[in-house]
């Protein structure tokens, strides 16, 4: 479990710093939720918001393909901000400001569209988060985010965090904030409707997770699993002198990973779309 303060202080800085190859590893998924989101977004002038807006990819993609709309990306990391601020820097329609929409509906206040790329699972009170979203947004506003589905068709999370333990990696039971919060769709579609959203099913999308590429591929993942995620909390939870056999062991998983310059995993999202 990841905390709004340590996104927006310590876990924040490391996800800006890895923005590059964070965005390579849902380079599958993206083209998938941009489509998405396009078909959402309303006809002619509007504004859309991006809730968690991470390093900018996904409202980049919107702005620059519906100039007309106003879009507002926000985060609850000012690294992050910063880092997407400057990617979309020379689109007029596109901006990015600090925000927990989590604490405080007003960012998202008026828009006809919300959006996310996987930066929703970590509220800590997400059916009262939806229902304040769902009453600041637009009538009829529209909503589309993506979430990872369960560890197990995940390996790049759950079997390799099993490989790091020496046991089975589970999700925490119930909700729990977190990359795999969302997992469960009936869970998810009960949380929407209480939140007085109208969701349609979900959408499964099937990806190669990527995560690591060129000649040092191995090492190029290794060092992305060792800064984020599951991996990366495995490693970090053993005392100082077992690191170095997890992270041997997790070299030895990512060697099984490798086809020729790059390492990649099986990966499964989801794409919910509702409305107000």
């Amino acid at each position: 479990m990841t905390t709004g303060a340590e996104w927006a202080a310590a876990v924040g800085d490391v996800w800006a710093a890895e923005w590059v190859r964070t965005d390579r590893s849902f380079a599958g998924l993206s083209p998938r939720l941009d489509a998405a989101v396009l078909a959402a977004a309303p006809a002619g002038l509007g504004r859309a918001v991006d809730l968690g807006c991470g390093a900018g990819q996904t409202s980049i993609a919107l702005a620059a393909a519906r100039p007309d709309l106003t879009v507002l990306g926000v985060d609850i990391s000012p690294e992050l901000v910063r880092i997407a601020a400057e990617r979309g820097r020379d689109l007029p329609n596109l901006r990015f400001a600090v925000a927990d929409v989590a604490a405080d509906p007003h960012a998202p206040a008026g828009a006809d569209l919300l959006f996310s790329r996987h930066g929703v699972m970590f509220y800590d009170h997400p059916a009262e988060t939806f229902a304040a979203l769902r009453a600041a947004a637009a009538p009829g506003a529209r909503l589309v985010f993506s979430c990872f589905r369960s560890a197990a068709l995940n390996p790049w999370a759950g079997a390799l965090a099993a490989t790091m333990i020496g046991g089975p990696y589970a999700s925490p039971p119930g909700y729990a904030p977190g990359p795999f919060a969302f997992a469960d769709p009936d869970r998810t579609a009960a949380m929407l409707a209480g939140a007085g959203w109208t969701a349609a099913a979900p959408e499964p999308v099937d990806y190669r997770y990527v995560a690591g590429s060129g000649p040092a591929a191995v090492a190029d993942a290794a060092t992305f699993f060792r800064r984020v995620g599951p991996v990366s909390a495995a490693i970090k939870a053993v005392p100082a002198d077992e690191q170095l056999l997890l992270i041997a062991r997790l070299t030895a998983a990512l060697t099984e990973h490798r086809d020729g310059e790059q390492v990649s995993f099986a990966a499964a999202a989801w794409i919910w779309s509702a409305h107000a």
